[in-house]
This record gives structure tokens, C-alpha cells and sequence, in this order.
């Protein structure tokens, strides 16, 4: 129906890129579910929305469990136009300890893939609907210090591609975009060069995502670095990121 509200998902909502996405979508008008491990976090964020929201606590790494909540949650909104799939952990860990390898790939990589795929189907179901994948710039470049955190990101823009490529040759109105985020003022910022506030790239990833953008660079700007990494030689690229 022409007046019915719209409706977005955002996962990973408890603080950072993801508050700030739930806090300018409501401000848009959509009614906005939220997910996160911190339950009482969301009801607070939630409280404060101009428009409904629904909690769902959802630990990602808990993968049947977590696609059963997103279910339930969609369930319980009627539909969804909007997925964002923002949740992510990200460690310097040069010595390689396998616990924080292993959370990070749990989280970034098995994670993300369940709530994607849930997602897709979800669409599938109801006909359309838009994926946005938050990935990162780490995705174009290895580093030694977070070697998990930047092969991870670069599993998502590749996923994120692939889903694409397959959603074009559905009989349904579905669209997936990448966004590659350099440094927000964030827990995972990793430096401050362009850095910019949850807010300004939760305007900009709306932006994209209300566009049908297929890929994006948060802020614009990062598309040079991406640019040029693709184009340095290995040699160069040792001494940078080892």
C-alpha cells in the first residue's frame, strides 16, 4: 500500500555507524529494527526514535540462532525494504592469537554470511528489498597487524559482489550495496586521516543505499587510496602494511 510504512533492519545497532544509521533512518521515517548482543542498549536507542522501533538481541556468531531472531523480527515488522548488516569486530593482533583470529572471522566473515543469506531469501520472499553490507577500505589492503580484521572485509565486498551478480536473474526487484568505509570516529576507527562522524557516514550510506548504488566509498574521497593500493607494486606494499 502506497502508505505503508517503510522499514529498515540494522544490525549492529548498539553504537558506532550502526546508532547512527538507526538514528537517521527513523529520522527519515522508517520504522526501524534493531539488533545487537546489548539488549537494554537498543531498548534505549529505541526509546528515543521518532518513529516505532523493534528490538531483537542477536549475537551474530551464533549463526542458527541469530537467523532465527532476524526472521522473527521481520515477522514481527511485516516486511523489510532495508538490511544493513554493520556488526564487526576488528583487533590489532600481530602475534596472532587464535582466540581473536577466530572471534573475528565468527563475527566479519560466518556471521556476516548467515544475516546475508537470511536476508537475500527474505527478499526473495517478499518480492524486493535492498542489502547493504558494511565492509571497509581494509578490504583493498593486507596488513600484518590485523591480517584477520582486512581479509575479512575483503570476503565481504566479495560476497557482497557475488549476491549481486546472482540477484540480477531473480524474478524479484533485489538490490545488494557494498559500502567500504575508510576511518569513522569509532571503537575500530584505526587512525584519523579523513576522519569523519558515525553521523556523516550513516547520511552517506542512506544516501547510497536509497540511490540503488552498487558500491560506495564512505567518505568519497577513499576511492583515491583504494585506487592508488590497487596500483602499488607488492614490493611497495610490504613496507607499508608488514
Amino acid at each position: 500500500m502506497a502508505d505503508e510504512p517503510r522499514r529498515a533492519v540494522v544490525v549492529g545497532a548498539s553504537s558506532g555507524i550502526g546508532e547512527a544509521l538507526a538514528r537517521r533512518l527513523a529520522a527519515d521515517g522508517y520504522e526501524v529494527g534493531l539488533c545487537a548482543r546489548r539488549r537494554d542498549r537498543l531498548v534505549d536507542i529505541g526509546d528515543d526514535l521518532p518513529t516505532k522501533a523493534y528490538v531483537a538481541k542477536l549475537d551474530v556468531t551464533d549463526t542458527e540462532d541469530a537467523r532465527e531472531g532476524f526472521f522473527d523480527l521481520v515477522e514481527a515488522m511485516g516486511r523489510v525494504d532495508l538490511v544493513f548488516l554493520n556488526a564487526g569486530v576488528g583487533y590489532e593482533n600481530r602475534s596472532l592469537d587464535w582466540e581473536r583470529e577466530r572471534q573475528t572471522v565468527e563475527t566479519n566473515v560466518v556471521g556476516f554470511t548467515a544475516l546475508a543469506v537470511a536476508a537475500i531469501r527474505q527478499f526473495e520472499r517478499q518480492g524486493d528489498g535492498r542489502l547493504v553490507g558494511i565492509s571497509s577500505l581494509a578490504a583493498h589492503m593486507p596488513d600484518g597487524n590485523a591480517a584477520s580484521y582486512h581479509a575479512s572485509k575483503a570476503y565481504v565486498s566479495r560476497y557482497c559482489d557475488g549476491l549481486r551478480y546472482r540477484v540480477q536473474h531473480l524474478d524479484a526487484d533485489v538490490g545488494v550495496t557494498t559500502i567500504e568505509p575508510g576511518f569513522v570516529d569509532t571503537d575500530l576507527a584505526g587512525g584519523d586521516l579523513w576522519l569523519c562522524s558515525p553521523e556523516t557516514a550513516a547520511d552517506q550510506i542512506v544516501a547510497a543505499a536509497r540511490r540503488g548504488k552498487r558500491h560506495a566509498y564512505v567518505t568519497k574521497r577513499w576511492r583515491v587510496v583504494a585506487w592508488l593500493v590497487a596500483v602499488l607494486p607488492d614490493l611497495v606494499k610490504r613496507r607499508l602494511f608488514s
